[in-house]
């Protein structure tokens, strides 16, 4: 099951990673040893110039897969099971993307991403997107925690 799959429905909608978005990414985080991984195939529609995916969709990539992998790595870190009440979900406090590469329009992009740090609310990760093996793009998010009653009425 993806870490998003836990997400309580009423912090599901996100475009990148909401379940419960219909016009959303569906960006969906999975553990692999001791880095997550997603996996995404952009449509034509996310185009920069004939052949290249848009920058604003890597970046977008980058953000949920990383928030992802912050709230399976608070759970992992606590000893408990996706999905488990209170919920752990995450938001981003900052993001910087370097694109190190263009990123061709056609191939699944896969996103790998690892924890580099763990402190209270705050986790802070590093990933990569890779199209056909190659990285295109390397990303840092701060992801903090969201509070209890965010995003509640």
């Amino acid at each position: 099951m993806a870490i998003q799959d836990s997400y309580p429905e009423n912090l599901a909608h996100c475009y990148g990673c909401g379940r419960l978005n219909p016009h959303g990414h569906h960006i969906r985080t999975d553990w692999d040893g001791e880095e997550t991984v997603s996996v995404f195939t952009p449509q034509p529609w996310h185009i920069a110039i004939p052949g290249f995916v848009y920058g604003g969709l890597i970046a977008s990539l980058v953000d949920c897969h990383s928030t992802g992998t912050a709230a399976a790595a608070a759970y992992r870190a606590a000893g408990r099971e996706p999905g488990t009440e209170p919920p752990f979900r995450f938001v981003t406090a900052s993001l910087h993307v370097d694109y190190l590469k263009p990123t061709p329009l056609g191939p699944p992009l896969t996103i790998r991403g690892r924890v580099t740090q763990i402190t209270g609310r705050k986790v802070v990760i590093e990933s990569t997107v890779y199209a056909e093996g190659v990285a295109t793009a390397r990303g840092q998010v701060v992801a903090v925690q969201m509070p209890d009653d965010f995003g509640k009425s």
